[in-house]
């Protein structure tokens, strides 16, 4: 009959000590990949950057007083946004009031595109805007009336 390991029988490890199986490492694995994407994750929280960004050159900043800029966004993250290249839509409304029975052509008045600078306090043409008041920011299309109206006005400079 063959003999059944006891404790006084069983080979003895170099140390003397009993070895137990090793575990796989997957606990260590698993805290690995979840420390790896916690960092990824709170770098851009920090840096403001996204996933996915702006795939245009010309963009639309909507703003919480109604103003809107149109220009291209430099830079944005959780506390600013940073738009250059500025153009802003202005209505001019006509002086004259007509005469009573007549009809204005536009009672609203004309849109028109205005670069940012000649305004009378001179200001550069880089934004820093407040994240708290920017609705939201909107690509344009190369065709829109907007970009279209700024190519204009840039290749008449």
């Amino acid at each position: 009959m063959p003999e059944q390991a006891t404790p006084a029988n069983k080979p003895a490890s170099p140390a003397g000590k009993i070895q137990r199986p090793r575990r796989p490492a997957s606990g260590q694995a698993v805290n690995l990949i979840i420390a790896i994407i916690i960092a990824i994750l709170g770098y851009m929280w920090v840096s403001g950057s996204r996933l996915t960004d702006l795939r245009k050159d010309w963009q639309g900043v909507f703003l919480t007083n109604g103003q809107v800029y149109f220009g291209q966004v430099a830079k944005r993250n959780a506390v600013e946004v940073v738009v250059k290249d500025i153009y802003y839509l202005q209505v001019t409304r006509p002086l004259q009031q007509t005469q009573e029975g007549e009809q204005q052509a536009n009672p609203q008045g004309e849109l028109s595109l205005v670069k940012l600078g000649n305004e009378l306090h001179g200001p550069t043409d880089t934004m820093f805007i407040n994240r708290d008041h920017v609705l939201f920011i909107e690509d344009l299309k190369d065709d829109s009336n907007v970009v279209q109206a700024i190519m204009n006005y840039k290749s008449g400079q």
